[in-house]
């Protein structure tokens, strides 16, 4: 006498999530290159960034559905419900702290050692043509009060040496931290003030932002300023602050090696 097995059904929600979970892990990848290699324009990178993290939050969501079904109803796809799962996470691992991030910090992109008188950025044609004509707007005093309360360690540096002197650790500092150097004008003239331009670029995307750092003479020695500004976007996630503690911490190591 043949007996049926009767298979429990498979739960369709478990066999979709890994899919989409893929689906998703390929296009937040390719956009995310296409922006870092400057194939694809930042608004159209980032809505196709965007959809492929939509289709993740999707693919956690099926998994959820099936584990459901799969306790409630026996299905079978447990092992496939895990994967996609795990696959959605690593995709949404990183936005997710970014997300974090824009919670609990300002939501600025203009930071400065002298909020009361940021330095300038340059006018100059290699300046210009560098930020690709943009120069960084005036920040509102609503926004510089933001940073104050944020960053409260972000201060002038003074240094107990010449404007001469001085710059070239500016210089120097500026290159150990791998920036493009767009303009550099030593310290001179009547007003004795110095000006460095600078681009630099975040680590994933590659995306630009720029730098102005001034030096001018004090009675007893010099004062560095540096404002840090982002070329796209309306909250740096911490980026120009943690940009402006490098360079202060940087230019004062190497200030401490000379002596």
């Amino acid at each position: 006498m043949r007996r049926l097995i009767i298979e429990e059904p498979y739960s369709r929600p478990a066999k979709w999530s890994p899919t989409l979970a893929w689906f998703a892990l390929v296009v937040t990848v390719l956009s995310a290159l296409l922006i870092r290699f400057g194939r694809i324009d930042y608004q159209s990178g980032f809505v196709a960034m965007g959809f492929g993290l939509a289709m993740a939050l999707i693919a956690v969501g099926l998994s959820l559905v099936a584990f459901i079904r799969i306790w409630q109803e026996g299905r079978r796809g447990f092992a496939s419900a895990i994967k996609g799962l795990v696959l959605a996470v690593l995709v949404l691992g990183y936005p997710a702290f970014m997300g974090l991030k824009a919670v609990t910090l300002p939501a600025i992109n203009d930071v400065s050692t002298d909020t009361e008188d940021p330095p300038a950025f340059s006018r100059s044609r290699a300046a210009l043509d560098a930020r690709g004509g943009r120069v960084p707007p005036d920040v509102s005093p609503e926004a510089r009060e933001l940073q104050r309360e944020a960053y409260v360690q972000i201060a002038p540096l003074t240094l107990d040496i010449a404007p001469e002197d001085a710059f070239p650790l500016v210089r120097k500092a500026a290159e150990n931290l791998g920036w493009q150097i767009v303009e550099a004008a030593p310290p001179g003239g009547r007003s004795g003030v110095g000006r460095l331009e600078a681009v630099d670029r975040s680590f994933l995307l590659k995306m630009p932002d720029d730098i102005t750092v001034r030096v001018r003479p004090r009675v007893d020695g010099t004062r560095i300023d540096i404002r840090s500004a982002s070329r796209v976007g309306h909250h740096d996630l911490g980026a120009n602050a943690a940009r402006v503690r490098k360079f202060l911490e940087e230019a004062s190591n190497l200030a401490l090696a000379v002596k």
